[in-house]
């Protein structure tokens, strides 16, 4: 009897359990307790904000290229013989003036054919006194014997004397290219320069067509600048049309200033754009233009060393003064076509604009093209997700601005635009 009523407990006590957990679970199912509503207060970010005001902007345009010089020389003797002396200037990187001797190659082969022609010279400028004597004899004669008619030419001895004359004009002519040769072999400089590349020496033989070295002039130096379509609106070029003087005062070109590093050392050095090319480079579909910077190796202030052919350098263009635009920090443009309007009431609103330039640091915006006002506020401070009528707390050129009550509106705040 024990184990029966033992055995009915351990059946009945879990049935009991489960029916009355389905007892509670349906009263609070029925009869939910109530919940406790909470009014969470709305997120108000705080931004930083800047009003636009009207400016003047000056364009610079970056670009970059390598500098080269404008006039470059290959020095090539017009005779041959070996080289005798060698100028202390005609040095890799030596300096020299115009009319400067550089090489002398022997010139005593040369001596001796100017003595030689000389003395031809002489020669036949008595064979034609000579000659002159004996048609003047030959003409008295003539007359004397009185024979009728003219005399022949050759009785006269004329062509004996052009003869004795054609070989004085050959003798004079052998002298003249004899001298000229004697002066080839001198070397001298043709303008104020710098030795680029020395190819000989003292003692070496050389013949024309052999190349002595390599030259360039001083006087100023050239820098390919390369320009994309877009900033060639920007800049007023020194154009030039055909039948028109490209020196013209009018046509002065914009000002540049290039910058270079040599050794560690950041030096700068003022120019000039003095051209554009005619045509357009067929790969990168932009335009070169030439910069040239004068007397580029003057010491001045800013420049700690001179500037060196082949040097890469950063190039600033002075482009055009864009007149009332409003110019705001690069981080204020989303996306580079969108900024964060911030409106009376505090509230933000997304605006499309076109930006007209912009440089490292900032953009440049039209009222006329994007709608702007003096006095508009945009955000600075870059935000996540910016949806239009979203609160913010902005502090406008570093003025906190008071907060304004939820939901109300100050009269005239325009309507909200939707979310592009």
């Amino acid at each position: 009897m024990a184990s029966f009523l033992k055995t009915i407990l351990r059946v009945l006590l879990p049935l009991g359990v489960l029916y009355g957990s389905w007892i509670v679970y349906r009263d609070l199912v029925a009869h939910p307790p109530p919940i406790q509503q909470r009014t969470v207060p709305p997120t108000v970010t705080p931004v930083l904000a800047t009003r636009l005001a009207p400016q003047s902007y000056q364009v610079k345009i970056e670009t970059n290229g390598v500098v080269r010089p404008r006039t470059e020389t290959t020095i090539i003797p017009e005779v041959s013989g070996t080289i005798v002396e060698v100028s202390p200037q005609f040095r890799d990187g030596g300096f020299f003036e115009k009319g400067d001797v550089l090489l002398r190659i022997d010139p005593l082969n040369y001596e001796t054919a100017v003595t030689m022609s000389e003395s031809r010279v002489t020669e036949s400028q008595t064979a034609l006194q000579e000659e002159l004597a004996r048609a003047g004899i030959a003409e008295e004669n003539w007359k004397l014997l009185g024979k009728k008619g003219a005399p022949s030419d050759l009785a006269l001895r004329k062509p004996q004397l052009a003869q004795a004359q054609s070989r004085l004009l050959s003798a004079e002519a052998e002298l003249g290219r004899a001298k000229r040769d004697l002066e080839r072999t001198v070397i001298r400089a043709p303008y104020a320069g710098r030795v680029l590349q020395q190819s000989v020496d003292l003692g070496q033989y050389v013949t024309p067509g052999t190349t002595l070295g390599k030259t360039f002039a001083v006087d100023y130096v050239e820098v390919r600048l390369p320009l994309t379509n877009p900033q060639l609106g920007f800049v007023d070029l020194p154009e030039t049309f055909r039948g028109e003087s490209p020196s013209s005062p009018d046509r002065e070109g914009p000002e540049v200033l290039l910058s270079g590093n040599i050794g560690g050392s950041q030096s700068q050095w003022k120019g000039r754009i003095v051209r554009v090319e005619g045509a357009l480079d067929q790969r990168s579909r932009q335009l070169f233009i030439v910069a040239q910077v004068d007397d580029p190796y003057r010491r001045t202030p800013t420049a700690s060393t001179p500037l060196k052919i082949g040097l890469f350098v950063e190039a600033a263009v002075q482009g055009k003064e864009l007149k009332n635009v409003f110019v705001v920090p690069r981080v204020a443009v989303r996306a580079g076509s969108e900024v964060i309007m911030i409106q009376p009431d505090n509230r933000i609103r997304r605006k499309k604009v076109t930006p007209l330039w912009s440089d490292t640091d900032h953009v440049i915006l039209s009222a006329e093209k994007d709608g702007l006002k003096e006095g508009d506020v945009i955000c600075l401070t870059p935000l996540a997700y910016p949806t239009n009528g979203a609160r913010v707390v902005p502090t406008i050129d570093g003025v906190a601005q008071e907060t304004e009550t939820p939901g109300k509106k100050p009269p005239g705040t325009p309507p909200l635009e939707k979310s592009s």
